[in-house]
């Protein structure tokens, strides 16, 4: 780059000094050591803007991954291979799919989301991929712009035509929105949003992968059968696997037993416990447990990395907040390990309005689910920091 730069003031400083050369040969060397220049600055622009994950150029010449910074593969995926496999093979066999993954926070959604991007069969399948990171959207035109961004669109007005005019001319493509239920949860800008989501799956080269807290789908949208089942607690094989990943197999079974069934097979609990165990041993951090339970695995300052974050963002989500019953009813069932029948249900006397309506909408948050036995439950991280 200095070197062009170099070339360029060299070349200007020749064409007062050095009257014995024609203009047009000066000019000509001008030009080229200013096409020397844009090549450099165009080199250096595709490279910031890899790094950056900011799209800086368009072209047939570039790929999504030059447009969009593409995350990355996951580096332990335990207990997930089956739910994998069924995307895989959803994507495979109907073009284009509409697939959204549902589930508790925490539970790994977008860590399944990543595997799905990564695998060899969707990278050949789809030349096209675009992995939208959705927490900070709040409104229909900020969902919008953020896909315009990964396309490679500059800001302007109806951003949602310009995005769907860009995905329809472009060869098959995956557009993955992670983490969409911020801009759909709340009911003044869900109609918004699922109008977006029907617009896009309208475009019949663009495949379609959401992930989503809870257990509704957003309506609009034919969604790929058969549904991929919301997710669950891992096996507890498969959470052994994922702390001994992390922590080594270097611990007591007895401890490392009592840790897991602490975190119930939730996999951001089995992460972040594993962390702390690698990082002293299982003795201290069952000891720190009893004292400050999930707090202890709430160092963090995001829903990614803070179980207390997590398990807030759905508990002082717009459904709850809409129905109070549902938090006194989550309440109950934090000093419940074994949960409530329905007849128990329908037969207590708790002082909550439309007890059924509240346990609906604990189900529909994964705030609570149904075991083999059709009792409401709830996660025990989700209890012991609402008992807390």
């Amino acid at each position: 780059m200095q070197h062009a730069l170099d070339v360029f003031k060299f070349q200007s400083d020749s064409c007062n000094l050095n009257h014995m050369d024609s203009m047009k040969s000066v000019a000509e060397r001008i030009h080229l050591g200013l096409l020397e220049v844009i090549a450099n600055l165009s080199d250096e622009t595709v490279s910031d803007s890899a790094i950056s994950g900011y799209p800086t150029c368009v072209g047939s010449q570039f790929s999504s991954r030059s447009l969009s910074m593409l995350p990355p593969k996951p580096k332990i995926f335990q207990g997930r291979e089956k739910e994998l496999y069924e995307i895989i093979q959803c994507l495979g066999k109907e073009s284009p799919a509409r697939v959204v993954i549902l589930g508790p926070g925490g539970m790994g959604k977008s860590t399944l989301a990543r595997a799905v991007l990564h695998h060899p069969d969707i990278q050949t399948q789809y030349p096209q991929q675009f992995f939208v990171a959705c927490d900070s959207t709040t409104t229909t035109s900020e969902l919008a712009s953020l896909i315009g961004t990964h396309l490679g669109l500059p800001p302007g007005p109806n951003t949602t035509k310009a995005v769907i005019q860009r995905l329809s001319k472009k060869r098959p493509a995956l557009l993955i929105l992670d983490n969409l239920d911020t801009a759909w949860e709340p009911i003044e800008t869900r109609n918004e949003i699922e109008e977006l989501l029907g617009l896009l799956s309208a475009v019949q080269s663009l495949t379609l992968l959401i992930t989503m807290r809870g257990t509704e789908r957003p309506a609009k949208v034919a969604w790929t059968h058969p549904f991929l089942p919301p997710l669950r607690p891992l096996e507890m094989d498969a959470a052994h696997r994922m702390f001994v990943d992390i922590a080594d197999d270097i611990h007591p079974a007895e401890e490392v037993a009592k840790l897991l069934q602490l975190t119930d097979n939730l996999p951001l609990a089995v992460d972040l416990m594993a962390h702390l165990v690698d990082s002293d041993n299982c003795a201290n951090v069952l000891a720190h447990w009893e004292i400050q339970r999930t707090r202890f695995l709430s160092e963090g300052h995001d829903r990614q990395s803070s179980l207390d974050k997590s398990i807030n963002f759905s508990i002082f989500s717009p459904r709850m907040n809409a129905n109070p019953g549902a938090l006194d009813l989550l309440r109950i069932l934090s000093i419940l390990p074994f949960g409530l029948s329905e007849t128990e249900l329908l037969q207590s006397n708790f002082d909550i309005d439309n007890i059924l309506s509240a346990k609906s909408v604990l189900l529909s948050t994964s705030l609570a689910y149904l075991d083999h036995h059709k009792q409401l439950k709830a996660l025990v991280p989700i209890r012991e920091h609402v008992h807390h």
